[in-house]
């Protein structure tokens, strides 16, 4: 139903223009009595044998919502009735900010892709920690898990990039379940400059010294793009050793364009989807192999089937997320995964 009904007509209109147009819809169905009930039953999967632990958390199932897709934590209790075992969100910053110019996210059709040049378009860490704290989506009460992907602001210069992680860590700390801190994307000035061995290994020592401040400890997680060499991945395998952060999230978008079809692969961004599916499994297994299995992975990155995220698993992956996948194949991409895991 979804693709032959539903994503063309999504389609006819501008990405994300559509993405709050559906935000709206989901909200609103889910205050029809008994909707949420229904749309967890055609897609939630209940089984023991899915739940995974890690970190010290139990994931009801190895299927999370990647972030960018609820960036300020809007939607994230409607979202796990389509039976995601774990929502990421964000990415968030200590100030709100209105991201790149518009048009800045676009549809590859022909890739099954999207190049997105947000720029962390948020509307700041303490709203959605309004949201967060809320008493009907605390972390007691939330049916599924909860991950806070953090930033820095766009005129935060780089040397003062820690103290904007530090900002979104503390703010976080008592609404989420791990964090993520993201020093990938694309599409904000210098910010990869922040994965080079010296910055990342500070700004995650700082990280971890403020963790270790507080009464109990959260896990936290580096998000890495795929675009990175061996020599740089082999400086992550031994950032994580030396920081002893929790694990490695792999991977955020591209800046590739290589063997792209769609008339409008030259725009700038970051690109995501199925021409990332290979790359980003390649980046897990390398992780993985090279590290001995040291860390937990998490597998992001052109998941558009369930062999795209059986073949994640295999390569090293723990747990694997959706983003593009989501938008061209529907939720039922999350029971056909979770169904072949039960097979497997």
């Amino acid at each position: 139903m979804y693709k032959r009904f539903i994503r063309p007509l999504f389609f006819l209109f501008d990405p994300e223009k559509i993405h709050h147009f559906t935000f709206k819809c989901i909200r609103l169905i889910n205050k029809i009595p008994g909707f949420s009930s229904i749309i967890k039953q055609l897609y939630v999967i209940e089984d023991k044998r899915l739940e995974r632990q890690l970190f010290g958390l139990t994931f009801k199932n190895p299927v999370g919502l990647a972030a960018g897709f609820d960036k300020d934590a809007k939607l994230f209790n409607e979202l796990s009735s389509f039976g995601f075992g774990f929502i990421e969100i964000g990415t968030l910053t200590p100030k709100p900010q209105e991201g790149n110019p518009k048009k800045r996210l676009f549809r590859l059709k022909a890739d099954q892709a999207i190049i997105n040049r947000m720029g962390f378009n948020n509307g700041g860490v303490v709203e959605a920690v309004e949201r967060l704290k809320h008493p009907s989506t605390s972390l007691r009460s939330r049916g599924v898990l909860i991950g806070g992907n953090i930033g820095k602001n766009k005129v935060t210069p780089n040397e003062h990039a820690v103290d904007d992680y530090k900002i979104c860590f503390n703010a976080l700390f008592d609404y989420v379940d791990y964090f993520v801190v993201n020093v990938s994307s694309p599409n904000t000035p210098n910010l990869r400059a922040l994965q080079d061995k010296e910055p990342l290994t500070k700004l995650l020592k700082v990280l971890k010294e403020e963790n270790a401040s507080k009464n109990y400890q959260k896990p936290i997680l580096l998000k890495i793009a795929p675009d990175l060499t061996k020599e740089q991945l082999l400086d992550i395998i031994d950032i994580v050793a030396s920081t002893k952060i929790d694990g490695v999230i792999a991977t955020n978008t591209t800046i590739s364009r290589k063997d792209l079809q769609s008339e409008n692969k030259s725009e700038v961004g970051g690109l995501s989807g199925k021409p990332l599916t290979s790359r980003s499994t390649e980046v897990i297994r390398f992780l993985s192999e090279q590290s001995n299995k040291a860390f937990p992975i998490i597998g992001v990155g052109g998941i558009h089937t369930k062999e795209d995220a059986l073949e994640k698993l295999n390569a090293g992956a723990d747990l694997v997320q959706l983003y593009t996948g989501f938008i061209y194949e529907g939720p039922q991409l999350i029971k056909r995964i979770n169904k072949a895991l039960l097979q497997d």
